[in-house]
Parts: C-alpha cells; structure tokens; sequence
C-alpha cells in the first residue's frame, strides 16, 4: 500500500514565540521547518515555554540554561511514585501541627547552592534513554545526585494541608523534588499537585500567547501569526556585546579567531550598523573564538 503524501507545506521560519502552555500540548502550528524548545515542562505543568524557530534554534541552548519562576502547589501527607499528582501512591503518612515558622525552616536549607536528587521519572538520560522509561519498565533507576541553584524558594500560602510556594531557580532544578525534599523535612511527605512557569530569563515579563489565540489567529493566514515572532535577538538582550569592525566581522563570519577581543567571556558579536552575525566566546588571552554564527538577516 503506498504512503499518502503528508499534505503539510513546511516554512522557512525564523523567530522566537513565548508559548503559554497548556497539559499535554505537541504541535507546531507554525509548520516550522526548524523548530525547538528551550527546556521541557513536566507535562501537567503550564506557563511559560519559549519556542525557537529557524535561525532561532541556535540560542534554544541559552535559553535551556537560563534562570526560570515557577508557582507550585504541593499536598502534604502523601508521597507517590513520580513525585506529583499523577504518580502511584508510596505512603500516606499524618500530617503534624505546623507552624508557618516551623514550614520556613524546613524551606530554608532548600534555598541557594543545593544537592538535589532529580525524579527517576524525569527526562533526564542515562545511558542514552530516558530515565522515566526505565522507571516505567519497572528497571532500578539510581539517580546520582547533582548541584543545583534555588535563588528563592518562599511559602507564599496554605489552605490546609496544601501549601503555595513561589520558586526561583537555576537551570536543572526539579520543583517535584523540592516539594518532596520539604516534605521529608517535614516529617509527613509531599507531592506536587500544580505547577505554573511565569518567566524564564530573559522573558520576565512575558506576553504569552495560548493555544486558543494561535489557532484563532491561524486561520487567518500566516501574516497574522507570524508578526507575534519575537526576533532572536530579544532572546540575548542580557548577553554582553562585542563590536567589530567590516573587516573583523568578515573573518568572524568565516569562523576564524579574533585577537585583542576583550576580558574572557561569552558576546553576542556585533558587525557595523548593530547586526548581529554570531555567538562568541572569549579566552583568558583575549582570543575571540566563534561558537555559533548566525545569520539574523532571515529573522
């Protein structure tokens, strides 16, 4: 039997979108032909999830990396298997008289420079598959543990045994293990039962679009969708600038070394006129090596 023709026209699209993702959300209504996200969200998590298309892609990395705010909610009494609400019951345990003195204390060793085990259900890769499945399949999944940044970790509400936390936090940070981390500490356990991504750096405050107002918007032809794109560069607005000049910028597009650049780290690189033409890092001798050219002429 022959394979029907897959009817889609795939775009040469370039930009950044600011998604506001709802559960369980995989398409690509822009029909991109290169596109990617800049980090996962758990899947009954919402909010803020930067896209990348086109020439974009090449900073997704960047944006991976970035500091993210989370608000969550977790219940206490209740372990389970995943770490949130949609995982198999461990243990119920009662939950003892708390004070919101005695809930701070518990926080605060989970603030700052932490060691933190990730979820065996997560995406994580070890041996080149993802941890969560091997979990599903039942296999021993040993998580080793690693270092990540809270920058802020706060109890912002309670109605009973459900506590409302406001999170701020380093790339690699696993919410679902802070909410059981501050159970344990609590004597009693916790799991995840909401989590939200208001803003991932630099996006502080975003203007997210919904899935509703892109299929709406779609229908009206690609213009309309198209000039909600964010170009690449809003993406690296907090990233240091080397300027060079016609004569550097051609070599730097052609991949070759700079010398006498300036103190060590990494630039978005500037040619005449403000333009953007590549990622660039810098060594300790002042050698400017490029990582990614880009060319912002297609954003």
């Amino acid at each position: 039997m022959s394979r029907k023709p897959d009817p889609t026209v795939w775009r040469d699209l370039h930009g950044i979108l600011l998604l506001d993702k709802p559960q369980g959300y995989s398409s690509n209504i822009f029909r991109a032909e290169k596109a990617g996200h800049t980090g996962s969200l758990d899947p009954m998590a919402t909010g803020l999830l930067p896209l990348c298309f086109g020439e974009a892609t090449k900073i997704a990395g960047l944006l991976l990396g970035a500091a993210k705010a989370y608000s969550a909610e977790l219940k206490l009494g209740v372990t389970t298997a995943t770490g949130d609400v949609e995982g198999q019951v461990l243990r119920e345990r009662p939950v003892p008289e708390l004070s919101i003195a005695r809930i701070e204390a518990a926080m605060a060793p989970l603030r700052g420079r932490i060691v933190q085990i990730p979820p065996k259900y997560s995406a994580i890769k070890q041996d080149g598959e993802r941890l969560y499945d091997k979990a599903r399949r039942g296999e021993e999944v040993v998580v080793p543990p690693r270092e990540v940044d809270v920058h802020k970790f706060e109890l912002s509400g309670r109605d009973g045994d459900v506590l409302r936390v406001e999170v701020e936090c380093g790339s690699g940070t696993y919410i679902r293990s802070l909410a059981v981390d501050l159970g344990e500490a609590l004597g009693c356990g916790a799991h995840l039962t909401a989590l939200r991504r208001p803003w991932v750096e630099p996006f502080r405050t975003p203007r997210m679009l919904t899935i509703e107002e892109l299929t709406a918007l779609a229908a009206s032809g690609d213009a309309a969708i198209d000039a909600l794109l964010l170009p690449m560069e809003e993406g690296l607005v907090r990233m240091p600038a080397l300027s060079v000049s016609e004569e550097d910028a051609a070599r730097v597009r052609q991949g070759q070394p700079l010398s006498s650049a300036g103190p060590a780290g990494i630039y978005r690189v500037l040619a005449p006129g403000e333009r953007l033409i590549a990622l660039g890092e810098v060594d300790g001798a002042g050698v400017l090596r490029v990582k990614r050219g880009l060319n912002v002429a297609k954003s």
